[in-house]
């Protein structure tokens, strides 16, 4: 019997490779004569660096550049095992869980480390980037990133401005010719599972926006501001990305990247290519994948979404097994043979996420037994 593990992370308590060992170590228990590997999996967000690193046998490096507060940050990026793509991870350079929640404000924070980032790699000779977009502190349209890569901005009275959220709206001019020359032979692939366009209702700041700090009037003040200055990039360029699909990424990062020729990827797609997931489905028998938390949403470019339609579509039984199951998680089942939650009754979330572990572990034994029996009567 050949089964695959290719979950997400259980955000907050486990990695994905964390909970993709945790799951086979509990199969292996059940059926010690199965074949069992794990593919862990991300969707450009939190633990899309290393589940590339692990799945391509890639390099770490350091880089101390500029946090999301303004402050010196040391921060991490990959190489993956082509020696060739650079990996920057959004969380890990400009990160919600790098700002403490007393701090979350989007008119100060900045993106500014993520171009950091992209120059210093540009300076050791790398050309080829994928970046993933989740987790974001930020909502400054990109304005840091692109002001790191040399790109000018300036304000009424001509000034230079500072690489912040709050500067978005007191921009009066750009000017891209300033921009490191570098940059137009570079490829960016840019791992998201976010679909917002860049302003409006569905836009970056309404929708993210208050879970980084912005309140209803912010929210407002920001939406427009990032209008003004998406029109003015626009107009410049004669090109116009505000409306594209995922331009709202990373509170408007999306848009900078378009804006220097950057490519949208579905994050989950992206990886599990670069994983090799497709290859190693490849007459299995059973996929099973989960999350920290399974709902409708789930279907729309979440890892477990597309892991269970690529087993459709090569006719592999696939397993769901998550933190929980929520709103209309039933049309999962189009896609899996059954969904799984790892609570075994009432307890407070924060129980769950201690004891996520143990959890799994029981969980992911109660689902192997089940095919073991399956198996057996089918034999």
């Amino acid at each position: 019997m050949k089964i695959i593990i290719a979950p997400d992370s259980f955000k907050g308590s486990l990695t994905a490779l964390q909970a993709g060992t945790i799951i086979q170590t509990a199969f292996l228990t059940v059926l010690p004569n199965a074949k069992v590997d794990v593919v862990p999996m991300a969707d450009g967000g939190e633990g899309t660096l290393d589940t590339l690193l692990f799945a391509t046998k890639g390099k770490r490096f350091q880089a101390k550049v500029m946090g999301p507060l303004g402050k010196e940050a040391e921060v991490e990026y990959g190489l993956l095992g082509d020696e060739e793509t650079v990996i920057i991870e959004m969380a890990q350079v400009s990160g919600l869980p790098m700002v403490p929640e007393e701090k979350r404000n989007p008119l100060h924070t900045t993106s500014y480390g993520i171009g950091e980032v992209i120059e210093e790699a540009i300076q050791k000779g790398y050309r080829k980037f994928i970046i993933g977009l989740g987790g974001s502190a930020t909502n400054d349209g990109g304005l840091g990133m692109l002001q790191a890569l040399g790109v000018t901005f300036l304000d009424g009275e001509g000034k230079g401005v500072d690489p912040i959220g709050a500067s978005v709206e007191i921009i009066e001019r750009v000017d891209f010719s300033t921009i490191d020359r570098r940059v137009k032979d570079c490829t960016f692939q840019i791992a998201s599972d976010v679909e917002n366009p860049l302003c409006g209702e569905n836009g970056a700041t309404a929708v993210f926006g208050p879970q980084k700090g912005a309140d209803a009037e912010m929210v407002k003040r920001l939406d427009a501001a990032l209008s003004k200055y998406a029109s003015l990039i626009e107009k410049h360029l004669d090109m116009e990305f505000m409306n594209h699909k995922g331009a709202g990424a990373a509170g408007g990062l999306g848009f900078a990247f378009l804006a220097i020729g950057g490519e949208m990827i579905s994050g989950s797609k992206l990886i599990a290519e670069a994983a090799g997931l497709q290859v190693k489905l490849e007459n299995a028998d059973f996929v099973i994948t989960g999350e920290g938390q399974s709902d409708f949403q789930t279907l729309f470019g979440k890892v477990p979404g597309y892991v269970g339609k690529l087993a459709a579509e090569m006719n592999v039984n696939a397993l769901l097994i998550s933190g929980g199951l929520g709103k209309g998680y039933e049309e999962l089942y189009q896609y899996f043979i059954s969904c799984n939650s790892i609570v075994s009754g009432p307890m407070p979330l924060q129980q769950c996420m201690d004891n996520a572990e143990s959890l799994l572990f029981n969980k992911a034994v109660d689902v192997a037994r089940n095919i073991q029996f399956l198996y057996k009567r089918g034999k």
